[in-house]
């Protein structure tokens, strides 16, 4: 089996992405940072507080991106509104004769 900080990273990432384990990673998280159990105790004074500090900013990198993915998708129109907009533009010009629509052509083979 090949151990790697990459790998350790990658599985988290890909963990807490996942909608089903998300909480539970999150969870699991905050709990090891709050408890005294340590890959290295914490009463070592630099030592100690690598893990939590690795650990924290793990979760509040992925947390944040995840945040940030969650309102790009909110601020983009979806199709039902530009649906929507679309029919009101014509429906102002009046026949919708002088709208223009764009359609993206894709090949069949």
């Amino acid at each position: 089996m090949n151990f790697s900080i990459q790998s350790v990273y990658n599985w988290y990432r890909d963990t807490i992405r996942n909608p089903k384990y998300r909480w539970w990673i999150i969870l699991g998280s905050l709990l090891y940072l709050f408890s005294p159990i340590d890959i290295a105790p914490d009463f070592i004074p630099v030592i100690g507080w690598i893990d939590d500090t690795v650990i924290l900013t793990l979760l509040i990198g992925e947390v944040s991106q995840m945040l940030t993915a969650r309102l790009k998708s909110a601020s983009k129109p979806t199709e039902s509104d530009e649906a929507f907009e679309y029919t009101n533009n014509a429906s102002a010009t009046g026949s919708g004769g002088s709208s223009t629509v764009d359609v993206d052509a894709v090949s069949v083979k």
